[in-house]
C-alpha cells in the first residue's frame, strides 16, 4: 500500500538548494544560508562552538533562558564571557551594549536572542547591531522566535550568524532549521582549531562539502519530510505576504495585552513596555496568590487545544504565556485563550 508521506522519491540536491534560496529570500540576505537537519538548538550550538575558543571575549546579552544557555556554551569553549543580564520583563538597550564595549574594548563576539518566547520580550537588534558593527565584533543572533513575527534584516543590521527555526511564527516543522553565515564568520570558523569538524555540529563540514562544492552533492540524506514541510510553510508565507503574516502576529499580541487588562481580574502584562513585548508570544503575570501552573491547568481542562503554558522554572508560579504564533496568531485564538483564563480565575476565587 502506498502512502503519500512515506513513498517519496529521494530529495535532490537541487531541491534542497532551492529551499535554502527561499530561506535566504525570507531573510533578505546575500550571505550563505545552510539548512541544518535538526531542531534549532543544533545550529545555535554549532555556531557558538565554531566561533568561540580560548582568547575569545564574548559579550552575552541575557533577556531570558536561551541567553543563559549561550553563556554556558561559550564558557565550555574556553571563552571569557561577560554576561549583560537585564530583568526578563524588559529588553537590553544599545546604550548598555555601548557601555560594555567602553569597559572592555577587546570584546570580539556578541550573542543575543532577538525575541525570547519564554519570557515574552524582544530586543532592538538594529540599534544593537549598529553598536556591535562599530566595534568590529562578530554578531550572533538567535531569531528562532522572531522570524515571521517581526522584522528581521540580518544583512542590514550587521548580523554575522543568524539562526532560525520554522516551528513558531513560520508555522512549520520543529525538526529542521537554518543558519545564515557571513564571510567574516566563515573565516572565524576556519581559523579556530577547535571548531567542530567531521561532526553533526559542524558548519565547516557543510561549507566544504556543500557550499564550496556549488551545492551539487548533499553531505548526507536530508530529513525529507521536514524539508518538504519547511518548503510548504515558506510557500505559504510568500503567498500571504510576509508583511501580512507579521501584522497578524502584531495584532494578536496587542489584543492579548489589552484584553488581559480589560478583563479586570488581576492579569497584567509581564513585559512592562509594549515596545519591549514580542509579537510571537505574550506573557502575563498572575494575581497575587494565584499559581500560574494551576491556573493554566484549570483553563486547559475544558479547552485542551489552546496555546497556554505556564512559565518555566522559577516563573512557573507567576507567569502565563499565550503562544499566539503561526496558525494561532489570530484574534479568535486570543479571545478564546483569555476567556478560558477568565473562567479559571472565576473558579479559583
Amino acid at each position: 500500500m502506498t502512502h503519500p508521506f512515506l513513498d517519496l522519491p529521494p530529495m535532490t540536491a537541487a531541491q534542497f538548494a532551492a529551499i535554502e534560496d527561499r530561506v535566504a529570500r525570507l531573510l533578505a540576505t546575500e550571505q550563505d544560508v545552510v539548512i541544518m537537519q535538526g531542531e534549532a538548538l543544533l545550529p545555535l550550538e554549532g555556531c557558538i562552538r565554531s566561533a568561540a575558543r580560548p582568547g575569545t571575549v564574548a559579550l552575552n546579552l541575557i533577556t531570558g533562558p536561551y541567553g543563559q544557555t549561550f553563556g554556558n556554551w561559550l564558557r565550555d569553549c574556553g571563552a571569557e564571557v561577560i554576561d549583560l543580564a537585564v530583568p526578563f520583563h524588559t529588553a537590553v538597550t544599545a546604550a548598555q551594549v555601548e557601555e560594555a564595549f567602553a569597559a572592555r574594548p577587546d570584546i570580539d563576539f556578541v550573542s543575543l536572542v532577538h525575541a525570547e518566547a519564554a519570557t515574552g520580550n524582544t530586543n532592538p537588534v538594529a540599534e544593537i547591531g549598529a553598536v556591535v558593527r562599530t566595534h568590529g565584533a562578530l554578531f550572533y543572533l538567535d531569531a528562532v522566535a522572531s522570524v515571521g513575527a517581526e522584522p528581521l534584516l540580518p544583512d542590514a543590521w550587521g548580523v554575522d550568524l543568524c539562526v532560525i527555526g520554522a516551528q513558531k511564527a513560520m508555522g512549520g516543522p520543529a525538526g529542521v532549521s537554518a543558519a545564515l553565515v557571513s564571510e567574516r564568520a566563515w573565516q572565524r570558523f576556519a581559523d579556530s582549531p577547535q571548531a567542530p569538524r567531521r561532526s553533526y555540529l559542524s558548519l565547516l563540514d557543510w561549507k566544504e562539502r556543500w557550499v564550496d562544492g556549488g551545492r551539487k552533492a548533499l553531505p548526507h540524506a536530508p530529513a525529507q519530510l521536514e524539508m518538504l514541510a519547511l518548503d510548504a510553510c515558506l510557500e505559504r508565507i510568500e503567498a500571504d505576504g510576509l508583511d501580512a503574516v507579521m501584522a497578524r502576529h502584531a495584532s494578536a499580541a496587542a489584543a492579548t495585552r489589552a484584553g488581559a487588562v480589560a478583563l479586570g481580574k488581576g492579569l497584567e502584562p509581564y513585559v512592562y513596555e509594549e515596545a519591549d513585548a514580542a509579537p510571537v508570544a505574550t506573557t502575563l503575570r498572575t494575581p497575587a496568590g494565584i499559581d500560574a501552573s494551576e491556573l493554566v491547568a484549570k483553563a486547559l481542562s475544558g479547552h485542551p487545544g489552546l496555546p497556554l503554558v505556564a512559565g518555566g522554572g522559577a516563573l512557573a508560579k507567576e507567569m502565563i504565556r499565550v503562544n499566539h504564533y503561526g496558525p494561532d496568531a489570530s484574534l479568535e485564538v486570543v479571545r478564546d485563550s483569555l476567556a478560558a483564563l477568565a473562567a479559571a480565575l472565576d473558579a479559583t476565587a
